[in-house]
């Protein structure tokens, strides 16, 4: 079962790669909060951080990577015996290349806007510099990260989780926590609404919960992933035995 293990080791390295940058980023830079300060707070609380604060959103960018290599090989794994996994895993190598591209601006854009900010000697010189964060923060963090990266993340998630309920890959509970989940996290989507539509109906909890949920069901696939073994395909469940006869389960 070498295939799973690697999809689960893959899964479990991805998750927290974004766990620990992340939780880091709470600590030295209040964050998700500060997304919607004032943009010259932003730029100042992001000059004040210095080159640490850089290396920690090219981490929270570049370390979960692993989930790429892991949507496409668990959709491999499952497109046999769906009808929709192709399109399914193109929907979340999406969501992690655009929610990569949002947070590499951290890295290649606002280290010069905040200098500019912090730097300039004039009014002017600092609106300018407010200006060209607020297009990209909407652009590269609202629209591409936050928007297209989430709700792609959030069908992906509930796509996987119907997929793992229909063929009784695990216990039933995973696939329903996986679309929990996916539920909670798609209300997440009403704070960017919030952000162009004043007063738009908003539950601020949600992207924390929804996003972390995500992480420990990740986690979860992970580690059953890395426990199947020919005991568990071996069993009377109709199903497992039918993945296993046509070869669509790895067997060794």
């Amino acid at each position: 079962m070498k295939n799973t293990k690697t999809i689960g080791m893959l899964l479990i390295a991805g998750a927290v790669g974004v766990l620990v940058p992340y939780t880091v980023l709470t600590i030295i830079f209040d964050y998700p909060d500060v997304l919607r300060e004032d943009p010259g707070v932003v730029l100042t609380r992001f000059h004040a951080g210095g080159p640490q604060l850089i290396l920690v959103w090219w981490a929270f960018a570049l370390l979960g990577l692993p989930l790429l290599p892991a949507y496409v090989r668990l959709g491999q794994w499952l497109q046999r015996q769906t009808t929709y996994m192709q399109w399914v895993t193109a929907v979340g190598v999406v969501s992690i290349v655009v929610q990569m591209a949002g947070l590499l601006r951290w890295v290649f854009v606002v280290p010069a806007l905040a200098q500019l900010y912090v730097s300039a000697e004039n009014e002017g010189t600092r609106t300018t510099a407010t200006v060209v964060f607020q297009a990209f923060h909407q652009f590269g963090g609202v629209l591409l990260g936050e928007h297209m990266g989430q709700l792609f993340t959030v069908v992906w998630t509930f796509m996987v989780s119907l997929a793992i309920l229909q063929l009784r890959l695990f216990p039933r509970w995973v696939a329903w926590f996986g679309m929990v989940t996916a539920a909670i996290y798609a209300l997440a989507q009403a704070e960017l609404a919030a952000t162009v539509i004043p007063g738009f109906p908003v539950w601020e909890a949600a992207g924390f919960i929804g996003s972390t949920l995500w992480l420990v069901w990740l986690i979860t696939v992970g580690a059953r992933l890395i426990r199947i073994d020919s005991r568990h395909l071996s069993g009377s469940n109709p199903a497992k035995q039918n993945l296993r006869s046509s070869g669509h389960f790895p067997t060794s």
